[in-house]
């Protein structure tokens, strides 16, 4: 068996991307900060353009150090390794990405196991999570950090509010758990819920932001914590290879983006609510009202599966990504317009008359 990836179809271009905020492009403007970058070696500690970002997240996220990394799921990877010990379980929702999409990495690299919590849209209580918490004892693996997704994907792209994330955090730290959040894209939510995006993080032990998805940039994520553990945490990136020497010119997209794609968030969040709004009037067609820049949506009465949906749109130059038998997903980024958006949905709507 092979895992790997199908060749895209090349043949027809794609003119609508909305499979993923991952498919954004780097701008002109980035790819010449890019150019300008001054590198040096980035695992040795030398590269003056990785040290300015990792300062830049720490301060945006109000933590006291951070480190530069490839992608969010290394990221991920290498927090529950710094934070666990093989055995150890971690609470987190049953849909969140740390279990559903990183190819079972933290059973495989640290050893850990996941109990997963119910909740809708992606976001559980703390009540939830005060239910799943054992009594010590040597017949249970030791529950040893709790982990949040901001926003939750596979929840429609919803918001943990400030003071749900306060709740968590407060049960998890009274019974000796660290708190983690994917914060794959925690400034989607800052700029949602009208906070500072260290407000929304404040309770959290550790967070990564990701760069690659409405950022803009071509690759990177950062982790930040506190400074015993990014120091700890190194150690994991060495062993898995996250070192990148020359980081400086993938930072400098990094801090391109903190400096002029973070406010501008907003437009794909009015995008996704104005596809949401125009794929709910095609007939059989049902979509969720997204809080970001996801788009949910049904296509059981149809009479077509998400997959057809998608493959029929795709000659037309549009994609949508499939989650289930039924169920697709729209997500809107800085490489899609509101005219854009408006022609997606004509095309959409012709299909479905097909």
């Amino acid at each position: 068996m092979t895992y790997e990836p199908k060749r895209a179809d090349f043949s027809v271009p794609v003119r609508i991307d909305l499979y993923s905020d991952t498919q954004t492009r780097p701008s002109r403007a980035m790819k010449e900060a890019m150019l300008q970058a001054e590198m040096g070696d980035e695992q040795g500690g030398s590269d003056p353009t990785v040290w300015e970002l990792c300062d830049r997240v720490a301060a945006l996220l109000g933590k006291q150090a951070a480190m530069f990394m490839p992608t969010g799921t290394m990221c991920n990877q290498v927090a529950v390794a710094t934070h666990c010990r093989p055995g150890d379980e971690i609470l987190a929702h049953r849909d969140a990405h740390i279990q559903s999409s990183e190819a079972g990495g933290p059973g495989a690299i640290t050893g850990v196991m996941f109990r997963g919590l119910p909740g809708d849209r992606g976001i559980f209580t703390a009540g939830t999570l005060r239910n799943a918490i054992r009594p010590i004892s040597r017949y249970s693996p030791p529950q040893s950090l709790v982990e949040v997704e901001q926003t939750a994907n596979k929840g429609g792209g919803a918001c943990w509010q400030v003071a749900e994330l306060h709740a968590v955090a407060e049960v998890a730290h009274e019974h000796g758990m660290k708190v983690h959040m994917d914060g794959a894209r925690v400034l989607n939510a800052a700029v949602a819920l009208g906070v500072a995006a260290s407000e929304v993080v404040a309770d959290c032990d550790t967070v990564w932001l990701d760069f690659t998805k409405g950022l803009g940039a071509p690759l990177g994520a950062v982790l930040a914590g506190p400074s015993d553990f990014i120091g700890e945490a190194w150690r994991w990136k060495q062993r898995l290879g996250g070192s990148m020497r020359q980081g400086g010119m993938n930072a400098a997209a990094c801090i391109y983006a903190l400096q002029h794609n973070i406010d501008r968030l907003a437009e794909d969040h009015a995008n996704a609510a104005a596809l949401a709004r125009g794929m709910g009037q095609i007939p059989g067609i049902t979509a969720e009202t997204p809080e970001t820049n996801l788009v949910f949506f049904d296509t059981a009465g149809t009479g077509l599966t998400a997959a057809e949906f998608a493959g029929r749109l795709r000659p037309l130059g549009v994609t949508v990504s499939v989650s289930d038998t039924f169920r697709g997903r729209a997500c809107t980024h800085l490489d899609v317009s509101a005219a854009q958006i408006q022609e997606a949905v004509a095309i959409m709507r012709g299909v479905v008359a097909a």
